[in-house]
Formats: structure tokens, C-alpha cells, sequence
């Protein structure tokens, strides 16, 4: 096929800029990459052929310029404009102004955009073209006792909806009457808030839903096919987790009335480029052909494309970028089939056990497995900044069958170490091993439901502790002189960090090479056999019969030592304090507060010698435009505070020390 553009500006970044940028690579056409400050290092910086800097961090001030990415463009000689996902993909303006300029949008028309951008306006629409919508009302009337009527004709349990929403924002679930006028307050104030818009409209809500979409693709021919459907039920707070396609449980004829129903609407507003229609599924049963209804359409590419073009074999970018030059589609609707399943888990700096809270930092080592696909815009050293998305990979299997590629993904999120953050990692294992996820019964609510059990943590196991303290002490069982003494055993104490507790330990080196981890209290567990080959750690546990590997990287951390240690699919940061650091001098983490992650101090309301007592607030910082509070972990008196107003922190400094309890 012809080679669509010579060269491209991908205006977006991170993951989905690498991703596009790949690709064109692939078909000969040279890419123009844009960056802010906190992205002038970037990834996808370093893969374009040609960078031009847009402005400062914030996407405000950078992303979300229309005009500054349009000169970009045209001082390159860039033919067209691939948007990516999210910032300005669904802008009917921006659009509208990449059309004045004389260049080409990668996607689709304004108009189409506009037809879809409003929720309210997309259902009017798709139910005069015959698709069945979700029962609701999204009239322009907006009295408060108005719609508290209209919800009482749907029936409740209803949800409230701000027609400009995305992302779960301006949504409130109304399960009671009396509930109804302040969460119409609440949702109408978001509206506002996150899109400029307090209208609403309200929607039947689906006691069991499924969250089903169909990938649509459009040409400026009048052509429209579907790549059949993806299950993105797997969600938390309506932001997708864990995606699949084909979705479990689908029939033939359940299919076939769904994928009718998505190109219809494609074909109804003239639709060209990738789309997804997505529906809302009554998943308290089997599949039924009258049990879907239209929710919305997203007019671009969307973060879970990958599953799609695993079972159909079909590149997405390619297409987009050979449609946006005004080819016909690639392969007609009878030639694209399904072959085999996939599935694809959101990799994010972020601490499930700590409400999700998002991680900023430097990844000191960045390693996937080879048996996925992993779809990043990051390397080892790059930094998660606080002004973007945390997200860390896409990681994606396909195999033969449902079991196949859930077990790939098992193995894939088991193999993949990220030091020097927190990360989502165990949470997506939990979700690929859930009864009901694994069975293929679940629904939008599963995550919430078991919310506890998903993100409850296995505790330090001994196996990292002692390979940990093998890295640290850098020891060699291959070395002649291995816990050889004249008397007795090579002993080493050692005091990591762990996750604000101190961990204390002593090794015993024996001369058989084996090697002893205790405690004052308790005898912990003898590695024998152990063998040390670059970053992997190999050893049997006691009895010699059970194999254990760990992948072990270390780095210097604000003077610290992080050991990052891989094992039995877990990772575990270690932090072994330099003796001169206000957190080894602490005779307990009590005795410190340190930074939850990297971020800027916002406020500060103590001094050195304040006496406050136990979950006193004594600061706040902000990270990934939130504000977390800094509590004080007991009781006690201000013995120094190291940060001031205003200052960068990475996570793990030390912010504030109190004076030592004293001996009992």
C-alpha cells in the first residue's frame, strides 16, 4: 500500500506517542514529537526523528495548546496531526483549526465529534437511528424537582450523568429519593468543575452491568466495519483496569445485534477513522440480544486497542493512518475474523494498599517479561512526573484460548519488576486470579465489591529479606573466602527500611555456602545452593527441595541503598539507610515523617520544639494534582523539620524528625 504521509506530528506523549510514532516508523513516515519541560528527556522525545518544545509542564500550559502544536506541525513540514488519546484527540475545534491550517486530522471529521461529544445529544441521535439506548431522560429542562420526577418515572435505582462527563466524573449512582437532590447538587457541581457544563441527564441504572464497547472504523467513502467487541467491565471508580476481547459469555447472535447496532451509528454521523461505541450490558444472566444498550461513542483511538488487534491481526495506527489520507478501508467486513483472546492490564505507578494514591519518582530499574506485549513510554531512569497520568506499560497477551491468555497474563504481570515505585502490579494479579473474573461471571462492580481482598498486600516475605541482604552486603557464594572464619560463623546485622518499618535481620554465612537469616526473636530461613549470575538470584530453600529465583537490583536513593528484589512474582523495595541519615538515626520510623512519594511541599504548620499529639496534620504536599496530608505517627516533640514551603521532596525523604521516646 502507498506510503499515506512523509511525515507526521504526533501530538501527544508518553505511551500512545511511542506507540504511533512505531508504527510510522514502520511504514517510512518521519514523526515530529512535542514535549513540555518535565518531558524534554522523554522516550518519545528520543524515538522521533524531530522534537519541538511546546511550553512548560502543566498540559494546560503545553498539551492542550491548540495553536502552538498547528506551528509546531507547519514550521516542520508536517503533513497531518495524529492526536493520540485524551488532551485535544476529541476537540471539534481543534479539528476545526488543523482543517484551516491546510493539514490533516488523524481521525475523525469535527462534525462527527460534535455529534458525539454531548451525551444527551449522542443518545437523541442514536435512538432515532434505531440503536436502543439506556431508558433515561436528557431533555434540556434542569429543575432540580423536574428531574427528581423523571427519575421516579425511570424507576430507581437510577444514575445521574453530566452530559460533557468522561472518566466517572459528574456520576452519582441514586439508589433512594431522598438520596436524589443532593447527589444532583454533587454531580452538577462536578460537571462544572472538570468540563465547564452543570447539565445532566438521567439514566435507568443497570443493576448488573457489563461495560461491552465495539471498535468501529469509518472511511471517507461511506465505508463502516466493525472489529468486533471488547469486555471492559473489569473497572474501579468507572476507569478501566484489566480489558479483553472477545468478551466472555458472547454469542453469535448477541454479537451480530451488537455490532449491527455500533455500525449503524457509525454510519449515522458520517463516521471516519477508529471509534468505539460503547455499550451498557445487563450482565445478571446470559447475554441477550434485547439486554445492550447504547452508553457513548469515544471519536478516537482508545488506550485498549491492543486486544483488538490481537485477535484480528490488523494494525489500528496503520489504518488510521492510511483512512486520514483518504484511502478506503484496508479489508472488507466478511474478511476480518477472530482468532483466539487477549487481554490487556493498566500497569500505573500508584499504592492500591494506600487508596490508590498516585506514585511519582524515578523507576530505578524498568523490566517486562518476554512472553506479552508491552506497550510503554517509559525506560529504566525515566521519571513518573505529577503533572501526568501515572502510567507505567499496557501489558498484553494473546493465545488460542480464554485460559491461555489469562494464564500468559498471570505469568507476564509475575515477571515484570519496577523498582523505585509503587505499583498496581499485585492488584492486577489479584484481578487475573478472582473466582469470578477467572469464570468469566463478573460485572462493573466486582472490584468495589472485593476491594479489601484485591488490595491486601502478602507481607515481607523472608526470601527477600535474605536476598536483599545478599545484594546489599555484596556477597558471593562462589568467593573461597564465603563465611570462611577461623571460629564460628561470618555473621552481618543489617537494618532495612520497609515500607515506614525497620526491619532488622542477621546473616550467618556458612562455610558450605549456604547462608542463615534471624531475628532476636525467631529463626527465619536457611538458603542453600544459592548461586548469584548478574541480577538473578537462585537458591533452595531449607530441605533443598524447593527452587526459588529472584531477579535483585540495587540504586542510591537520596544516600540511601535500594535493594528492589523480584520474587515468586512479588516485588519488594528494601531501603537500607546510610548511618549518617536522619532515618537510620531514628531509633524507629516513629521518630520520622517521610515523603509518601515525590512531590511539593504546600504547607507546613509546625516548628522545631512544637509538642503534637498523634495524627496531628503537620503539612501537606502535592503530587499528581492531589493533596496528601503529612500526620504525625505518635505523639511527641518537633525535633527538626527539614523541608520548607515550596520545596521539591522525593518519596522516602525524611520531612520531619521528632525527639526519641525514652527508654522504658
Amino acid at each position: 500500500m502507498k506510503k499515506p504521509f512523509s511525515k507526521i506530528l504526533i501530538a501527544n506523549r508518553g505511551e500512545i506517542a511511542c506507540r504511533v510514532i512505531r508504527m510510522a516508523r514502520q511504514m517510512g513516515i518521519a514523526t515530529v514529537a512535542v514535549y513540555s519541560d518535565a518531558d524534554a528527556a522523554a522516550m518519545h522525545v528520543a524515538m522521533a526523528d524531530e522534537a519541538v518544545h511546546i511550553g512548560p509542564s502543566p498540559v494546560s500550559e503545553s498539551y492542550l495548546l491548540g495553536a502552538r502544536l498547528i506551528e509546531a506541525a507547519l514550521t516542520t513540514g508536517a503533513q497531518a496531526i495524529h492526536p493520540g488519546y485524551g488532551f485535544l484527540s476529541e476537540n471539534p475545534d481543534f479539528v476545526d483549526a488543523v482543517d484551516a491550517a491546510g493539514l490533516i486530522f488523524v481521525g475523525p471529521s469535527a462534525a462527527a465529534i460534535r455529534a458525539m461529544g454531548l451525551k444527551d445529544a449522542a443518545k437523541d441521535l442514536m435512538s432515532k437511528a434505531g440503536v436502543p439506548v439506556v431508558p433515561g431522560y436528557q431533555g434540556s429542562n434542569q429543575d432540580a424537582a423536574f428531574l427528581a420526577g423523571e427519575a421516579e418515572k425511570i424507576g430507581y435505582p437510577v444514575l445521574i450523568k453530566a452530559r460533557a462527563g468522561g472518566g466517572g466524573k459528574g456520576m452519582r449512582k441514586v439508589g433512594d429519593p431522598a438520596e436524589f437532590a443532593e447527589a444532583l447538587v454533587s454531580a452538577q457541581r462536578e460537571g462544572q468543575a472538570s468540563f465547564g457544563d452543570p447539565h445532566v441527564l438521567i439514566e435507568k441504572f443497570i443493576t448488573s452491568p457489563r461495560h461491552i464497547e465495539v471498535q468501529v472504523f469509518g472511511d471517507n467513502h461511506g465505508g463502516a466495519v466493525h472489529l468486533f467487541e471488547r469486555d471492559c467491565s473489569l473497572q474501579r471508580r468507572h476507569q478501566k483496569v484489566i480489558e479483553e476481547a472477545p468478551a466472555p459469555g458472547m454469542t453469535s447472535e448477541v454479537r451480530a445485534a451488537m455490532t449491527e447496532a455500533a455500525v449503524t451509528a457509525a454510519k449515522a454521523i458520517g463516521y471516519s477513522g477508529a471509534g468505539t461505541i460503547e455499550f451498557i450490558v445487563d450482565g445478571s444472566g446470559p447475554l441477550r440480544e434485547d439486554g445492550f444498550w447504547f452508553m457513548e461513542m469515544n471519536t478516537r483511538l482508545q488506550v485498549e486497542h491492543p486486544v483488538t488487534e490481537a485477535i484480528t491481526g490488523v494494525d489500528l495506527v496503520e489504518w488510521q493512518l492510511h483512512v486520514a489520507a483518504g484511502a478506503p478501508l484496508p479489508l472488507a467486513q466478511d474478511a476480518l475474523q477472530i482468532n483466539g483472546h487477549a487481554f490487556e492490564a493498566r500497569l500505573y505507578a500508584e499504592d492500591p494498599s494506600k487508596g490508590f494514591l498516585p506514585a511519582t519518582g524515578k523507576l530505578e530499574h524498568l523490566a517486562f517479561s518476554e512472553h506479552a506485549r508491552n506497550d510503554s513510554g517509559v525506560r529504566s531512569g525515566d521519571s513518573i512526573s505529577p503533572f501526568y497520568d501515572p502510567m507505567i506499560a499496557k501489558v498484553i497477551t494473546h493465545a488460542a484460548t480464554r485460559t491461555e491468555a489469562l494464564d500468559g497474563l498471570l505469568r507476564a504481570l509475575g515477571e515484570t519488576h519496577v523498582a523505585g515505585t509503587a505499583t498496581n502490579a499485585e492488584f492486577l494479579s489479584a484481578l487475573a486470579q478472582h473466582d469470578g473474573f477467572v469464570n468469566g461471571s463478573f460485572d462493573t462492580g466486582v472490584i468495589e465489591r472485593d476491594l479489601t481482598a484485591l488490595t491486601s498486600s502478602a507481607p515481607l516475605s523472608e526470601a527477600h529479606i535474605a536476598f536483599a541482604a545478599l545484594a546489599a552486603l555484596k556477597l558471593d557464594p562462589k568467593a573461597r573466602d564465603f563465611g570462611f572464619r577461623l571460629w564460628g560463623h561470618a555473621e552481618h546485622a543489617l537494618r532495612f527500611v520497609y515500607d515506614g518499618e525497620v526491619v532488622e535481620r542477621r546473616i550467618t554465612l556458612h562455610g558450605d555456602g549456604a547462608v542463615s537469616l534471624a531475628d532476636d526473636l525467631n529463626d527465619g530461613l536457611k538458603l542453600s545452593q544459592l548461586s548469584i549470575v548478574g541480577a538473578e538470584m537462585t537458591a533452595r530453600i531449607g530441605d533443598a527441595k524447593t527452587l526459588i529465583t529472584a531477579q535483585v537490583q540495587t540504586a542510591t536513593r537520596n544516600a540511601e541503598l535500594l535493594v528492589s528484589v523480584l520474587c515468586d512474582g512479588v516485588v519488594r523495595d528494601l531501603l537500607l539507610p546510610d548511618p549518617r541519615s536522619g532515618l537510620a538515626m531514628a531509633a524507629d520510623l516513629g521518630d520520622v515523617v517521610v515523603a509518601p512519594m515525590t512531590g511539593t511541599i504546600v504547607a507546613l504548620g509546625v516548628a522545631v520544639g512544637d509538642h503534637v499529639e498523634e495524627g496531628t496534620k503537620l503539612g501537606v504536599m502535592e503530587a499528581m494534582k492531589m493533596e496528601t496530608s503529612l500526620l504525625a505517627p505518635r505523639a511527641g516533640t518537633v525535633a527538626a523539620v527539614l523541608c520548607a514551603v515550596g520545596d521539591p521532596v522525593e518519596g522516602g525523604a525524611v520531612l520531619v524528625n521528632f525527639e526519641e521516646l525514652a527508654a522504658e
